[in-house]
């Protein structure tokens, strides 16, 4: 019987890739912002977004005390109603993405996590799982060794 730890976590209201491991090391070097192992977001948001709100997010925000790392910010659909974005970062902090939107003046209506580094969800539906094949494992595993 062993112990399973989460790589990271999704709040109530956000779906998306998680990475479930009976590694507690492997688990939290995913999540470090150390190891640059990116997380990346589909975000759609209540308004039509401006360029001046994707560069606050791209240059980062002050959440929680502290400022966010940069990220990368792209408008994947926009119209007067609503903006969709793909958002990625490099850390994985408490309701990061919804706290980031929030001090730009942007309201999350959807959050999905659709990558963690090169894994991505490819079309699993919400509460399906799969076994991660060998090559995802290697690269994981690859990325989050010592970086000097």
């Amino acid at each position: 019987h062993r112990n399973l730890f989460p790589a990271g976590r999704l709040d109530k209201d956000t779906t998306g890739l998680m990475i479930i491991t009976d590694d507690g090391e492997f688990a939290h070097n995913i999540l470090s912002p150390k190891k640059h192992i990116s997380k990346t977001y589909r975000v759609t948001v209540r308004s039509s977004v401006s360029k001046e709100q994707t560069e606050q997010l791209e240059n980062g925000v002050l959440i929680d005390g502290r400022e966010t790392l940069p990220a990368e910010v792209a408008v994947l659909e926009k119209t007067d109603a609503r903006s969709v974005l793909q958002i990625k970062i490099f850390e994985g902090r408490n309701r990061q993405i919804r706290k980031m939107c929030e001090a730009a003046d942007l309201t999350v209506k959807r959050l999905s996590r659709v990558s963690i580094g090169n894994l991505k969800l490819d079309g699993l539906p919400v509460g399906k799982w799969r076994a991660l094949e060998q090559n995802e494992v290697d690269y994981l595993y690859n990325a989050t060794k010592e970086r000097k």
